[in-house]
């Protein structure tokens, strides 16, 4: 997008935004003066135009303008859109301990926060022993018996094929869900725990539960799920939109000594069954429907046509259920019947081994069956590092994250909010209207978290228009590629506050890549490995590029990470992750599979999937699973192969379907009526939120001597072609 340098722009272009001729006189003022003192197209420059010119209710097209024209003629290749200011940087979590201990940690090197952040991450990675002890102790995580060391050594063959990245907190009992509830220094029985708002009631100051009040419900819940009489260390779903009574049910099951199973609530029949059927659920917890403005969809009748095990259900904002229910299926009210007489009562934290499973998510592979990743006690505690470290998460903050207990940054929320002593916010509703901005105004929320997805909804409708976001301290984004524009927009709604993009994965239980408070940060792009993480670019040739040289290809990752899985359920967990990898200093790297470039100046750029997996709205589902239904949707299609295509200008993958028809003749009509035909069954069957953007016509595919489909082969073929407005 080209626009005049700064020293070009004219009144009359300011005011042709639709900026008023007085008001737009005042601005070209003001921006004369701050080009006289820091230049023309400097990052200072930009950062004194987006602080004290540019406002949420200019047009952004303006804000496009100082931006666009400030780097433009800079040279810089990933400019930044924020710029940290070092007294700030001294009063975040990290630089309040490199003040303290800098000189400790680094030696003479140690300079500052800012400057020695990059130092202190590399630190971070040598140094296991010594970084996550603090962290630990920084958050506050009690142990009923503490680890005998942070990481143990691999002793023989055997760990290194079950454990490559060793053996974390060895001997430690805890329960992260007590950790969640107890009191510390960071939190009391007063403190807001959960601020909430049903969609709808706009009008309503926001709702808010105190840990205290938390505790006694989630004692609650947990004295009734022991009169279940299932076995300690069962498996129990979740189905349900990530509302108060779901993080609830959630802490209740973990603080018992059961296993969590993650549904999304948009799941259709089969996908509930299937995630049911590995893990072997006893109960299932669920809402007779899901609100959404004046729709009620339903989710209870899906969980039963899922044939699941005994299901408790849940009425949605009404006092009792309105619809039947299968035999051996009990109310909400019936589960907390059980144990009326206990509302007073305390519970246990029932202590276990640090490698106990906490949680069971899923992760789409490319055998059509979505791979089960368990959490444990000791995944928690990576998630609120992350964001005790990166989002600068702390006693007083207020998190929003749009999300599902689903996926993973549902529990991730959970335990970065309760863990570090804040306060989640929840709103049960739709997020991509004016009722959730009006609600992040309401509940102050400091820290917002996004995926593209809805940032585009939000910029298209503008519905955050006339809200005050200026409680943010910043937004962080996770789930797919961000586009420029739309997160340039983002941030005016702020005020300039950063976005701290977040890429990690559900079996990693957090972010390996991510951005900083103590770092400048470039729009759509990471700043720095995460903290105690390092990540190799691979080249041609399959070995690591240089550390820190630019360079694009397949991204690996050091083995040695706190948290990330060691098993899978339903697959070879080393197979998956480690087999046919490269040993780069005497350590098997962990394959993670997307594609990724380093830039000249340090940051990384996500490029999509490198195998054949794609991300659509934030969702990871393999071609097969696609395919698989694809095939079956019209007698006229021969074979199918599902590509997930980036968009020119970055953002979300689209989902783009190369068919091979059995007959030729097939006419533009029927290709449409083939694409509708595709996104009712994709949505039916698999994801209501999957939608094909193309479907391309081919007469054969590409594919191997052993006759697997090259599906890289036509995704570049696509992308060299995406010119074409039609694609």
């Amino acid at each position: 997008m080209a626009f005049e340098a700064l020293d070009r722009v004219t009144v009359a272009q300011i005011s042709a935004l639709g900026m008023p001729v007085q008001d737009a006189e005042k601005f070209h003022s003001d921006l004369t003066q701050i080009i006289l003192q820091y230049g023309n197209a400097t990052p200072e420059t930009w950062k004194n135009i987006s602080k004290k010119l540019l406002t949420p209710n200019m047009p952004f097209m303006l804000h496009q303008m100082m931006y666009y024209g400030c780097y433009n003629y800079s040279g810089f290749s990933t400019p930044p859109a924020w710029i940290p200011d070092l007294e700030c940087a001294k009063l975040t979590n990290i630089g309040q301990i490199l003040e303290r201990r800098g000189k400790e940690f680094l030696g003479s090197q140690y300079k500052d926060p800012v400057s020695s952040f990059s130092d202190f991450q590399e630190f971070s990675v040598s140094n296991p022993e010594v970084y996550w002890k603090m962290v630990l102790a920084e958050i506050g995580i009690s142990f009923l018996v503490p680890p005998s060391c942070i990481l143990s050594e691999l002793t023989d063959e055997g760990d290194l094929m079950s454990h490559p990245g060793g053996h974390w907190l060895p001997e430690a009992v805890l329960n992260s869900a007590g950790n969640c509830l107890s009191l510390s220094n960071r939190r009391n029985l007063d403190d807001a725990a959960i601020i909430w708002r049903d969609e709808g009631d706009d009008i309503s100051p926001v709702n808010r539960m105190t840990l205290g009040e938390l505790q006694t419900k989630v004692y609650l819940v947990a004295n009734a799920l022991d009169t279940l009489g299932l076995v300690k260390g069962s498996a129990i779903a979740i189905d349900m939109p990530m509302n108060v009574k779901a993080v609830t049910i959630y802490l209740a099951i973990v603080l018992a000594g059961y296993v969590v199973v993650s549904i999304a609530d948009s799941f259709a029949p089969l996908e509930i069954s299937t995630r049911l059927r590995i893990t072997n659920a006893k109960a299932i917890f669920t809402q007779d429907f899901i609100i959404r403005g004046d729709k009620h969809l339903p989710l209870y009748s899906r969980v039963a046509d899922a044939e699941a095990p005994m299901a408790i259900v849940i009425p949605t904002r009404v006092s009792s259920l309105t619809i039947n229910l299968r035999a051996g299926d009990i109310t909400w009210h019936a589960f907390l019947e059980s144990v009326k007489n206990s509302k007073d009562k305390g519970y246990t934290a029932v202590q276990l081994p640090v490698q106990s499973f906490t949680n069971i998510l899923f992760s789409s592979g490319t055998t059509g069956e979505p791979k089960a990743i368990p959490w444990t006690h000791a995944t928690p505690l990576k998630a609120a590092a992350d964001a005790w470290a990166h989002m600068d998460i702390h006693k007083g903050d207020v998190i929003a994250w749009p999300t599902n207990l689903g996926w993973m940054m549902g529990p991730w929320l959970v335990y970065a909010a309760l863990l570090n002593g804040a306060s989640m916010a929840l709103f049960d509703g739709s997020p991509l209207g004016s009722g959730f901005a009006k609600f992040v105004q309401d509940a102050k929320v400091t820290m917002l978290g996004v995926v593209p997805s809805i940032v585009r909804s939000w910029k298209s409708s503008n519905c955050t228009a006339g809200f005050d976001w200026s409680n943010i301290r910043c937004f962080s984004s996770s789930g797919e590629a961000s586009s420029v524009d739309e997160y340039l927009w983002l941030m005016g709604r702020a005020q300039y506050k950063p976005v701290i993009e977040y890429c990690g994965g559900t079996e990693i239980g957090g972010g390996f890549v991510s951005g900083s408070m103590l770092q400048p940060q470039a729009l759509a792009a990471f700043s720095t490995p995460a903290m105690g993480c390092a990540l190799w670019i691979l080249g041609n040739d399959g070995k690591p590029l240089p550390q820190h040289a630019s360079g694009i290809g397949e991204l690996a990752l050091d083995p040695v990470i706190f948290g990330a899985s060691t098993t899978l359920l339903n697959a070879d967990h080393y197979d998956v992750y480690f087999r046919g990898m490269p040993v780069w200093n005497g350590k098997v790297l962990r394959r993670h599979g997307d594609e990724f470039e380093r830039t000249s100046r340090g940051y990384y750029r996500a490029h999509g999937r490198a195998d054949d997996t794609m991300n659509l709205g934030g969702i990871k589902v393999s071609s097969i699973e696609i395919e698989r239904i694809c095939n079956q949707v019209d007698d006229a299609v021969l074979e199918t192969a599902a590509i997930g295509l980036p968009p020119l200008g970055g953002g979300p993958e689209q989902l783009v379907i190369a068919v091979v028809l059995k007959n030729s003749e097939y006419s533009g009509g029927n290709i449409d009526h083939l694409k509708m035909a595709f996104n009712a069954s994709l949505q039916k069957k698999l994801n209501p939120l999957f939608k094909v953007s193309r479907i391309v016509i081919l007469p054969s595919l590409p594919r191997t001597a052993s006759n697997k489909i090259m599906r890289r082969i036509l995704r570049q073929q696509f992308m060299q072609v995406r010119k074409d407005p039609k694609l």
